[in-house]
């Protein structure tokens, strides 16, 4: 992803590199950010099959914490 320039300190980001980088804030702008507000409490307009699974999870945990006395 990076090389070494030779004889010096200094790197220069591969080709891969920035095929990798360009990917991968493609990926966080297309899938990540859109499907993180969905889920966060209070911004999803209609319940939607991956914040329903995230609401499961939360209280799953909670009941978990709950059982091994561990909230206060």
């Amino acid at each position: 992803m990076i090389e070494r320039r030779p004889r010096s300190h200094r790197y220069r980001v591969t080709d891969l590199g920035w095929r990798a980088a360009l990917f991968f804030t493609r990926a966080y702008n297309r899938l990540l950010r859109p499907r993180l507000a969905a889920v966060l409490p209070g911004h999803a307009a209609k319940p939607i099959p991956l914040r329903r699974a995230f609401d499961a999870l939360d209280r799953q945990i909670r009941a978990s914490l709950a059982h091994a006395n561990l909230v206060a």
